[in-house]
């Protein structure tokens, strides 16, 4: 009786822990400002119906200079996942969630189709995140080629 105890102790302890750092990571990931939500699907496939809902990991994004970083919302990583750099992103165009997108997406979520690098991708977010996001592209250095459709 006391050993199940013990071990039921140190699970709840554990998992208290567990929930603790991830929330401090989150913390300190917002910290410095200029974060939002945002879903990410990467290599996505041309047609928008073609994959459905499958595919989209929910995130954070952080402004970083020239780059965007996201970070999985559900991880313990310090790094970012992925890595988009200003000056690779060409914007393809915008759509709302279709069919089984609208379960896997935040309910005011608008997709953006982008490629960076050669590589498809989407990235959904609020609307005031899409005017930021675009805000952003549009305002490279000079002699910087930005596509923003």
């Amino acid at each position: 009786m006391v050993l199940a105890l013990t071990v039921c102790g140190i699970v709840v302890v554990l998992v208290v822990v567990g929930l603790f750092v991830f929330g401090l990571r989150r913390r300190l990931l917002q910290r410095s400002g200029g974060t939002f939500d945002c879903s990410l699907r990467w290599d996505a496939p041309e047609t928008a119906g073609e994959a459905g809902g499958k595919g989209w990991a929910y995130g954070v994004a952080r402004y970083n200079g020239d780059r965007v970083e996201w970070f999985r919302v559900f991880s313990y990583a310090p790094r970012p996942r992925r890595v988009l750099e200003r000056s690779a992103i060409e914007v393809a165009g915008r759509r709302v969630p279709e069919g089984e997108e609208e379960l896997a997406l935040l309910s005011d979520a608008v997709i953006l189709a982008c490629l960076h690098r050669g590589t498809r991708l989407e990235l959904a977010m609020s609307e005031d995140a899409l005017t930021g996001f675009l805000a952003w592209l549009e305002a490279a250095p000079p002699g910087q080629r930005v596509n923003v459709a």
